[in-house]
């Protein structure tokens, strides 16, 4: 059994960058992947709406990001697919069969379901392979022993299977945790926030890691995060809620390219915020008049334009003029603030780094419309 005078030196190794971040991985068996069907879910806590009317799609196979800030419902959602919680209206269906609604209610673990919670949820008196094993309660030991070890093998942690979490760094944990959620194969995976305890350094190459074992054993899964470009990396679809209520579904490109409104728009990106009326040949702004067809003349739109699309340029006549109040540099980029009259709070621009811009010079201010998006005029997304 290694020593934890060793896992500390390899876990130290793992931090500092030298040495491979996972051991070697096996290859992850195939499940059969399950369709995950939401029809119109409702629930609340205690009179407290926590998920409203909310209808979707999940593919088998399919890696689903559920995506939102703190309190949005997505974790309810989660655990209503699961079984933990029971819906107050509506059904969930599992590859067209209902397992919670008004017809039927199946168990947790009846439903074929695999559930990995964002704290990994260990035993800290049990070893890695009794870890994994505790779930496999329905096979004989020998068996069980034999699942968890190619387990932990899919995720690289076979020779480590007699240590204890203890002596784990905080991203073998939570590879742990996704062997003993995969263990009994399940149709569908479910994951709360897996990555949010992992140090920055570790995080990427572990999602990574996970998102490739996900493609091989080809389980359907579901990602609930609050980081915007984690679904952008994961999913093969994003589900964006907001206060219990689905607001978009899609592939990444299509929510980030095609936001279905300013919420949206600023979920996935910083944004200049700023308001316009629509005129016969586009939107008339602070900016000048910006080519957004769509909108009858004398319409209210609120205008998006991420800092990448804000543009700087020697003043000239006819342009619109601002001045740098702010430059900082942030590595590959400065980040440049400009005053310009009639708005209200500075545009926040985007230049290469190195940029010859410097607070208090005068600049012509435009926007490219690739980077600019237009909405119908709501006052519930300035709050």
């Amino acid at each position: 059994m290694p020593k934890i005078a060793d896992r500390t030196e390899a876990s130290n190794r793992l931090l500092s960058g030298n040495g491979p971040r996972w051991g070697a991985r096996g290859t992850a068996g195939a499940t059969i992947a399950a369709g995950l069907t939401f029809e119109g879910v409702s629930h609340d806590y205690e009179g407290n709406p926590s998920v409203h009317d909310l209808s979707l799609e999940i593919a088998p196979g399919e890696v689903l990001c559920l995506l939102g800030h703190s309190g949005c419902g997505k974790t309810t959602l989660m655990r209503i697919a699961a079984g933990i919680e029971r819906q107050s209206a509506g059904r969930v269906l599992i590859n067209g069969q209902e397992v919670a609604g008004p017809a039927a209610f199946l168990p947790p673990e009846k439903r074929g379901v695999g559930l990995m919670f964002q704290d990994y949820a260990l035993f800290p008196h049990m070893t890695i392979r009794q870890n994994v094993m505790f779930g496999l309660t329905n096979m004989p030991r020998r068996d069980a022993e034999n699942v968890a070890g190619a387990a932990l093998a899919r995720v690289g942690l076979a020779d480590y299977a007699d240590d204890y979490p203890h002596a784990l760094s905080g991203g073998e944990q939570q590879r742990v945790a996704l062997a003993r959620a995969m263990a009994p194969r399940p149709g569908i995976l479910l994951m709360d926030e897996p990555f949010s305890g992992l140090d920055r350094r570790l995080r990427d190459s572990v999602r990574d890691e996970t998102l490739a074992i996900l493609r091989e054993t080809r389980a359907t899964c579901i990602i609930v995060t609050h980081d915007p470009e984690e679904a952008l990396r994961m999913g093969d679809k994003i589900a964006l809620m907001r206060r219990g209520r689905l607001l978009q579904h899609g592939s990444g490109d299509v929510l980030y390219n095609d936001p279905a409104d300013a919420f949206v728009a600023r979920f996935f990106s910083e944004v200049n915020q700023l308001q316009g009326i629509a005129a016969e040949h586009g939107i008339d702004t602070p900016l000048g008049l910006m080519e957004k067809p769509g909108f009858a003349p004398g319409t209210p739109v609120d205008i998006c334009v991420r800092p990448q699309g804000v543009l700087l340029g020697t003043p000239e006549k006819g342009a619109v003029i601002g001045r740098i109040s702010e430059k900082r540099f942030v590595g590959e980029v400065d980040l440049v603030s400009v005053i310009v009259d009639g708005l209200d709070k500075p545009m926040h621009a985007r230049v290469r780094a190195g940029s010859s811009w410097r607070v208090g010079m005068d600049v012509a201010v435009s926007t490219d419309p690739m980077d600019v998006l237009v909405f119908p005029a709501d006052t519930s997304h300035l709050r």
